[in-house]
């Protein structure tokens, strides 16, 4: 199966490396929450996320 989203990889106004990763329609679905020093950092980051969020459980949280 293939992902319609994309992985973008830019820095930011401070030159740290960021990630967001966007749908098909442009929309931002998630992104990186922090900043990477380098590009081989960041890319380390994208595929942490790749081999966690495919088998990730979903918990819902409530202030009840």
């Amino acid at each position: 199966m293939t992902s319609t989203a994309t992985f973008e990889v830019f820095q930011d106004r401070a030159g740290e490396w960021r990630w967001r990763l966007v749908a098909a329609n442009g929309n931002i679905i998630a992104d990186s929450g922090e900043g990477y020093a380098s590009k081989q950092g960041v890319k380390r980051g994208i595929d942490s996320v790749k081999r966690s969020a495919a088998g990730a459980d979903v918990q819902f949280v409530t202030d009840d």
